[in-house]
């Protein structure tokens, strides 16, 4: 299981004395008061307990959830009536997606008017405790992992919930009037319920349910008001919640709080991009309410405001400098905790260069196009360190930032006039392409950037306003614009070097040297310049001309270590090496399963480690890291010790190193501290365990060795035009190439 599974007291009260100390030295900032009502901390709701992960309301999903969350850690059921009025825990009036009665219960479903509304499936009123012994909770959100639904999760009493000793307990009831058509008082449950059961908040979106119970609750008991969507109806005064909100001073005569959906505060608009803020919770503070912020999931966001990343829209609720909620109600505590402790107040426009460096990838190309001024801009505004330009080659002989030689892959070159160029070359990919020395540069940026889409086979696309926007650069432009940034050095990328060599006779590397002698980049004092490729001859192609540079070695493929001569050559001729994930966390099922030695072993040689790409999608990333990026950053960081992280999102991995949970040694909070792979997977029961991990190759020194690069004397200027005939070579592979791409499209015409 996880390192910090079990509850120590006394930790928590030395991280406090070590965090007040801190304060005192100015080595961390902190909010002293909050802009909540009572001018304290927001608390974290776990709605279900953990159940971003763990089927919600099931008893592991309680115990994991105060185990990374902030105290108090507040857990919240959703209360539904048996028909022998006992309340069980679940998310939904209806059983059919959250647990597994259809199979003990065949076709027995009903349907019921809910609200007005006819439902039909398996409700809980249909159904004692005895006929629910059996009764499995299961993960009712099909995106989420299936493989805890294995495990016998019963379903729990609200009795269940109280004996695993919360820190406090949140009761939330609606359908009150649906259980009294069917001769079922939620009122006569409470009344029975508080009598032995602590409850410490109890919200419901009817109002007459909220009035009878007043009298029973004690003071230690917050009502809280639940709003539904702004056009429904609340069932007792008939009156829509949206009338209701701009009535808070008669809510506060029944209620300490009120619960909205998120979109109350921030609403988005259609195409889902951010609008103004409400003035809700600034309203709801004057009237003395309390505000409880809901629908918040870190695989659920809704607005490209917050560039998939879920801390940042956390953030967006208590950090915005005119107020904050009282408290988030989740189902991913541990980001919500993150953000109320350790993300305050900081000053994101702070640098540190140093470890871990945040690279960018093409850019901040997470937002905006890769390798546009819109993307170099927003890369460096983010925090940065090194932004990088991936180098291609056009057909007059311009080195230009591009992050693929193949230009559809991040232009509109299909759409356009230049599609006719597109031809087969398999030495660079088995599928047809238009390459970037099919164009010339004046013919590129008449193109249209196209933003890249990594998770499209998920439906997820990145910033669709800016899908088109922004200018292409050539290197010079790049180079110029690094110049007078607070940046610790430009990282190029070259690639395809042999077979431009080879096909083009161009020598990319007297190229880049040029380019970067003409912009003024071979002085001591200018910044400091890192060239990257997976071709180990490029590197040793400028470790022997350009021994000021840096030189970093791309692994571009899973390896779970070196062997000792392999490491001894990257050692020759690089300063550091470029990794993928799962060389370092391999993952099955998308679990991670252990940790290699990789990192260890290539830092023994004096050899920095990067880690690539990391990206802020949540499916991009693997179940341990809870949907968040910033877990992700963190055991990369804390956990493997990775001296760099390349991103698409660099204001991601900038905001992660300015945290003040660093440095706090034993004291780390829980929820920032490294996961322990394979730790998951002790939880999943054996049918369901995903199939073992084939064992990853180890990097061999035959992998790492090359050939020289060909040997030719041509090399492109600044501004100079390569010839306008392509080499015989060329020519011949791309007549067949066209031919057959021609004969294919014509023959699936026939299919």
């Amino acid at each position: 299981m996880w390192s910090y599974m079990r509850w120590n007291a006394g930790s928590r009260v030395a991280s406090f004395l070590l965090f007040c100390v801190l304060l005192q030295l100015g080595l961390v900032s902190c909010q002293t008061t909050w802009k909540t009502l009572s001018g304290k901390a927001p608390v974290v709701v776990s709605k279900g307990g953990f159940s971003g992960l763990f089927p919600d309301s099931s008893k592991l999903a309680y115990k994991f959830a105060p185990l990374l969350s902030t105290r108090p850690a507040v857990l919240q059921c959703d209360v539904r009536l048996t028909k022998d009025l006992y309340g069980i825990c679940l998310p939904d009036i209806k059983m059919d997606n959250c647990t597994d009665i259809p199979n003990f219960f065949p076709n027995t479903s009903s349907t019921y008017l809910v609200n007005g509304v006819s439902v039909s499936g398996y409700f809980p009123i249909d159904y004692s405790t005895s006929d629910l012994v059996n009764v499995s909770l299961m993960q009712a959100i099909y995106t989420r992992t299936y493989r805890f639904d294995s495990s016998f999760f019963p379903i729990l009493a609200v009795e269940d919930v109280a004996q695993l000793n919360p820190p406090a307990l949140w009761l939330n009831i609606e359908h009150d009037m649906f259980y009294a058509q069917h001769n079922l008082s939620m009122k006569t449950y409470i009344k029975g319920l508080v009598k032995n059961v602590i409850v410490n908040y109890i919200s419901s979106p009817e109002i007459g349910f909220l009035t009878s119970i007043s009298s029973l609750t004690s003071n230690q008991t917050k009502l809280i008001f639940k709003f539904l969507d702004l056009d429904s109806a609340e069932p007792t005064t008939n009156l829509t919640y949206s009338s209701l909100l701009s009535n808070l001073t008669y809510i506060k005569t029944f209620a300490s709080g009120i619960l909205v959906p998120k979109t109350y505060i921030w609403p988005v608009s259609p195409d889902n991009y951010l609008l103004d803020y409400t003035t809700v919770v600034v309203d709801a503070h004057k009237a003395g309410l309390e505000v409880y912020a809901g629908n918040l999931a870190n695989d659920n966001l809704f607005s490209y405001n917050y560039s998939y990343d879920p801390l940042a829209e956390y953030l967006s609720y208590i950090d915005n400098g005119v107020f904050s909620v009282d408290g988030l109600v989740t189902e991913y505590p541990v980001t919500p905790s993150e953000a109320i402790s350790c993300f305050m107040n900081l000053n994101k426009s702070s640098m540190s260069h140093g470890k871990p460096l945040v690279i960018s990838h093409n850019g901040a190309s997470g937002d905006y196009p890769d390798c546009t001024d819109l993307a170099y801009q927003y890369a460096v505004d983010g925090g940065a360190d090194i932004i990088d330009c991936p180098v291609q080659v056009t057909k007059d002989g311009m080195l230009v930032c591009m992050s693929s030689i193949n230009l559809m892959d991040d232009t509109t070159v299909a759409k356009s006039v230049y599609a006719t160029r597109m031809n087969v070359i398999p030495q660079l990919q088995s599928g047809p392409g238009v390459f970037t020395f099919n164009l010339t540069w004046d013919e590129i940026k008449k193109l249209k950037p196209q933003i890249s889409a990594p998770q499209s086979s998920y439906k997820l696309v990145r910033n669709p306003r800016y899908t088109n926007a922004g200018n292409y650069m050539n290197l010079s432009d790049f180079l110029a614009f690094a110049k007078n940034k607070d940046l610790a050095g430009v990282l190029i990328t070259v690639e395809n070097a042999p077979f431009i060599a080879q096909k083009l006779n161009i020598n990319m590397v007297d190229s880049v040297l040029a380019v970067l002698k003409a912009s003024g980049y071979n002085s001591t004092t200018s910044l400091p310049v890192t060239i990257q490729s997976s071709n180990s001859s490029v590197l040793v192609s400028f470790k022997q001309k350009a021994p000021q540079y840096k030189l970093l070695y791309t692994i571009d493929e899973q390896v779970s270590d070196a062997a000792g001569p392999a490491l001894a050559d990257i050692k020759r001729f690089a300063d550091a090496v470029a990794v993928e994930k799962e060389s370092i966390f391999p993952l099955s099922g998308h679990f991670m399963t252990t940790q290699t030695k990789l990192v260890e072993n290539l830092q023994a040689q004096g050899l920095s480690v990067y880690v690539y790409v990391l990206m802020n999608e949540f499916v991009s990333q693997a179940w341990d890291y809870f949907s968040d990026a910033t877990v992700e950053i963190n055991s990369f960081v804390q956990g493997a010790g990775v001296d760099g992280l390349i991103t698409d999102f660099p204001a991601t991995a900038h905001r992660y190193k300015l945290n003040t949970c660093q440095n706090m040694g034993n004291s780390t909070p829980y929820f920032m501290q490294p996961v322990q792979p394979g730790s998951l997977l002790q939880v999943i029961s054996e049918p369901a365990q995903p199939p073992a991990l084939s064992p990853l190759p180890i990097l061999s020194d035959s992998d790492v060795a090359e050939p020289p690069l060909p040997d030719t004397t041509k090399q492109v200027t600044p501004n100079a035009e390569a010839p306008s005939k392509a080499s015989p070579q060329l020519r011949t592979a791309v007549s067949i190439s066209m031919l057959i791409a021609v004969l294919s499209n014509a023959l699936l015409l026939f299919v």
